[in-house]
């Protein structure tokens, strides 16, 4: 094409003839080329909102409560149950956060694969441009797994309800309350008040604390002596009489029982007993008990250790008697040994022995 600029009447009535003869070969396509891209767009925009409709159909079908107190829920509300305990609020804030993800999914599929028919549409050619993408979408998959592998456990722990807001899990790496759930980092506070954040592909293991019901494990020392028959009444009366009490009656869902007794030593036995209590509230339960039944034990005289005598103890009594008896003794004697000189002078002379006269006469005198 001649882009000199025309300086005469001829070479512009030329000009304008071949512009005309162009436009009028090319208007055409651009008319085609204009109505197909509207044509994708519109039809992007409206794929785009029939499936986040569908999608947030989907989720409300997902939580809307089965019908009646007895009716189980739905195969679809089925997904977003929790095992044990249906909560409403938990499955309203799972499904809203998996719509979320469904729907900024289904927008960039959507419009991406638009903005691509868009472009050939105006005769740009996608063959480098895919082999680009390919290209860098392997080095940033490579570079980026990590970040992939978090975003999918992210997601399915959200599906599956691992754990929540306000739940108190053990993640093997870190302890403590769950500030927030992402699809990348979960958000602890920890029991010295610290925050742990948590990648959520490094999670290997999760115990969740909150969910369903606690046991509360309570070990009672009593002494070897004791009367089991009796403790274990006044055990139970006096759990029976905790689990009236306010705010305890809503948080021991089952009574205590006494499991039976869980060691022998020389001095005492351990009763084992356990209750099921509300999610989180074991220890809570269990420290009261271990306070009333200190105080049930004293004003029923039971001992919580029998005292033993051992043979370390008797020595140790031995030694602090004998210096008492030793307090008013002497010096030994020299005369406690009847062998010694001075036990031998100190002997006394033997009487002398009487000799009879042959006429009977008296004993005979000696000199």
């Amino acid at each position: 094409m001649d882009l000199r600029i025309p300086t005469t009447a001829d070479e512009v009535t030329s000009s304008t003839k071949e512009a005309a003869s162009w436009l009028d070969a090319h208007w055409q396509e651009w008319v085609a080329g204009g109505i197909r891209i509207v044509f994708i767009v519109v039809l992007a925009l409206v794929l785009r909102a029939m499936v986040r409709k569908l999608i947030t159909q989907l989720i409300a079908r997902m939580t809307k409560p089965a019908e009646g107190e007895a009716a189980e829920p739905g195969r679809l509300g089925g997904l977003l149950a929790n095992t044990g305990v249906v909560n409403p609020e938990r499955r309203q804030q799972r499904s809203e956060a998996i719509g979320s993800v469904l729907r900024s999914v289904a927008s960039f599929t959507i419009l991406g694969t638009a903005a691509l028919m868009v472009l050939s549409a105006l005769g740009v050619n996608l063959a480098p441009l895919l082999a680009s993408a390919g290209v860098a979408g392997v080095a940033i998959g490579f570079g980026a797994r990590n970040l992939v592998t978090d975003f999918l456990s992210g997601v399915f722990m959200i599906m599956e309800d691992q754990y929540g807001v306000g739940d108190e899990i053990d993640t093997g790496v870190a302890t403590g309350t769950v500030l927030e759930v992402g699809l990348r980092v979960t958000k602890l506070r920890g029991a010295n008040g610290e925050i742990w954040y948590i990648r959520n592909g490094e999670v290997k293991r999760i115990a969740n604390m909150s969910q369903g019901w606690s046991t509360a494990s309570v070990d009672v020392q009593v002494g070897y002596k004791e009367d089991l028959v009796r403790v274990e009444a006044l055990i139970l009366e006096t759990a029976e009489a905790l689990s009236k009490e306010s705010p305890f009656d809503e948080l021991i869902w089952a009574p205590f029982t006494v499991l039976g007794v869980e060691s022998v030593a020389a001095d005492s036995v351990v009763l084992r007993l356990e209750a099921r209590t509300a999610p989180g509230k074991s220890a809570l339960v269990g420290r009261a008990l271990r306070q009333r039944l200190k105080v049930a034990f004293d004003l029923s005289g039971i001992k919580l250790k029998e005292e033993v005598v051992t043979a370390a103890g008797a020595a140790a009594a031995a030694a602090a008697v004998a210096p008492m008896l030793l307090v008013d003794a002497g010096p030994p004697s020299a005369l406690a040994d009847p062998t010694s000189p001075r036990s031998l002078a100190a002997a006394p002379i033997p009487a002398p022995a009487r000799a009879a006269d042959e006429s009977g006469a008296g004993p005979v005198k000696t000199t």
